[in-house]
């Protein structure tokens, strides 16, 4: 390709891109011309009056003149109210306008008669706006019209002066210029666009990792709180759980409230003030702790919740302060059943590990103990019988002892049926290493339960509330079978008529179920043992029941608690609800079923 139509056709390339700036800023940018160009035609028509009353021989500007400017101002002020209030085809309306200054001040300047340096500046004026507001080509189309008039003019003035050509140099001086002052300007208007261009993609890309952390803050487990200023900026939804402060108040917003992302300001610092306010009221030790740390300084500690929060089932936090750049502080809100939940399902790994492994090598002879103690037992039946007919001194002797023997064997064969239901239960262990959760709605799945598993006993069911938890259905129903069964035992020790009550009802965040029996209850000198291993207040028991069960819940992130200040004897069930907001309380309905 020939070295000038590769160069035309590099200029049309650039001339042709669609680097112009975005519209906010032409609008901007078109109203400041706009108004520029109405101020220039009011003033010149001022000066023009003013100049011709000053001369010492007064004469009125001439008429083409005076029909020019006029011209100009009314249609300067048009322009502008036209591209104020209609913000379509704004580009148009530009190059319009442009257009239309290089025309008038080709016409002032032919009415001046002379060149004037006035007017060839108001022309650079008018290339360089139009190369930067408008397209390359219309800008060019702009300036080649400036420089014809220009030309034209100069010529025509040359002619009129007996072919004095003098200022033709000048006009074509002035020419260059205007393309020079162009491409100066097209260049620069280059520069903002790219620049308005990183700083645009900068900005959506701020706004798009804004929304990416605020939606991993708002979906993390733990609790983030940021306080700068002694006030609180950002509480997350966890942390609102952690603390059992409600994040849903009552806000009312002011009706003239147009702008939706100022009203999801509004709505944000309300939320925010509320949480501040029940924070300080509920929780004031540690948010006055928070507020004590000096800026710049870490720290962390345990923070145990007060008697106010005694629903939730996070009996203890871990709380670190984190100082940032900007002097305000980042609080994180751990809440530690995450690591009793780990060290449980250890506890549970290692324990059915070992029950695995020696289960085998202890079940083997006492088997061997069982059935000899049984064969025994049995001799001593048949020896007996066989004796029965003979009065003799000696024989009672015999008998006597044989009947002593028979009572001792019959104690290591319970004994050995004792042990064997240890085994069992810590087998039970082994056989459920790690939770497998399921979602579980208590309304529907516990009137199953009960059904297969206690249906000729007297339990009734109180549900007061419609909950969903997360809880392995098979640990759930050891857990309730333990209560249920420690319940009906204990309540016959103290009543003819043994029977269990079991209530649901929801507290803050969590799902409450109390397993309830007339019983005597528990005695405060074993309330420190009562969940330890192989301890047990009955001969019969084996000591791991309440110790399995609540090995359970701490696997599934619930807990297990006794009540003492309950009425009756209450075995509280805590665990956190699933979709809590979903859980709607029934109006004073109880369903109360009875299994026959």
């Amino acid at each position: 390709m020939k070295p000038a139509p590769r160069i035309l056709a590099i200029l049309s390339h650039y001339l042709h891109r669609d680097d112009t700036l975005a519209l906010p800023q032409l609008r901007r940018l078109g109203l400041i011309y706009s108004s520029y160009r109405f101020i220039v035609s009011l003033f010149s028509m001022l000066i023009v009056y003013i100049s011709a009353r000053s001369d010492i021989s007064p004469t009125l500007p001439s008429f083409l003149q005076q029909t020019v400017l006029s011209f100009y101002v009314l249609l300067s002020l048009i322009l502008l109210g036209l591209f104020y209030v209609v913000s379509k085809q704004m580009r148009r309306q530009l190059a319009f306008g442009l257009a239309l200054d290089v025309i008038i001040l080709s016409l002032l300047l032919y009415t001046a008669g002379a060149p004037d340096l006035q007017l060839t500046m108001l022309y650079m004026v008018v290339v360089a706006a139009s190369f930067m507001l408008l397209h390359g080509s219309q800008a060019l189309i702009i300036t080649l019209l400036a420089i014809i008039f220009v030309i034209y003019q100069q010529f025509f003035y040359a002619i009129a002066n007996s072919m004095s050509l003098a200022n033709l140099g000048d006009a074509l001086l002035m020419s260059a210029s205007f393309l020079a002052i162009g491409c100066l300007s097209w260049s620069i208007s280059q520069r903002l666009v790219q620049l308005e261009k990183v700083a645009a993609s900068h900005a959506k890309e701020v706004e798009r990792l804004n929304v990416i952390n605020q939606e991993v803050i708002t979906q993390m487990i733990n609790g983030v709180i940021v306080i700068d200023e002694q006030r609180i900026v950002l509480a997350n939804l966890a942390a609102h759980q952690l603390l059992s402060v409600s994040a849903n108040p009552s806000v009312s917003l002011h009706p003239t409230f147009i702008d939706i992302e100022d009203a999801q300001n509004t709505h944000r610092n309300a939320l925010l003030s509320h949480f501040q306010q029940q924070l300080s009221k509920q929780h004031a030790q540690l948010f006055k702790a928070c507020l004590s740390v000096a800026a710049g300084q870490s720290r962390a500690f345990i923070y145990d919740l007060p008697a106010v929060a005694n629903a939730s089932i996070f009996g203890k936090l871990r709380v670190q302060i984190i100082p940032l750049k900007d002097n305000s502080k980042l609080i994180l809100l751990e809440d530690l059943r995450r690591e009793q939940a780990n060290a449980q399902q250890l506890k549970l790994a290692s324990l059915g590990q070992l029950t695995a492994s020696i289960a085998h090598e202890i079940r083997n002879p006492l088997a061997a103990i069982s059935q000899a103690s049984q064969l025994l037992m049995e001799d001593v039946v048949e020896s007996n019988i066989e004796k029965s007919a003979d009065d003799s001194m000696v024989a009672n002797t015999a008998n006597n002892d044989e009947t002593g023997n028979h009572e001792l064997y019959k104690m290591i064969f319970s004994q050995t049926k004792r042990v064997n239901r240890i085994i069992e239960d810590v087998l039970k262990l082994s056989r459920q290493q790690t939770a497998n959760q399921q979602s579980i709605v208590l309304a529907e799945w516990m009137p199953t339960f009960l059904e297969n598993y206690f249906r000729e006993h007297d339990v009734f069911l109180h549900v007061k509330t419609q909950p969903t938890i997360s809880f392995d259905t098979h640990q759930l129903e050891q857990v309730l079978i333990n209560l249920i069964n420690n319940g009906l035992r204990y309540s016959s020790y103290a009543h003819p008529h043994a029977y269990v009550e079991i209530e649901i009802y929801c507290a803050d965040n969590d799902v409450i179920i109390d397993i309830l029996d007339g019983g005597t209850g528990v005695g405060f000198e074993d309330l420190q043992h009562l969940f330890n291993p192989f301890f047990t207040t009955d001969q019969s028991g084996t000591g791991l029941g309440l110790y399995l069960s609540q090995a359970f819940c701490e696997a599934n992130q619930a807990r297990l608690l006794y009540i003492p200040e309950h009425t009756k004897t209450c075995f509280r069930l805590i665990a956190p609800a699933v979709n809590s907001d979903t859980s709607i309380n029934i109006a004073e309905s109880n369903f109360n079923e009875r299994f026959l």
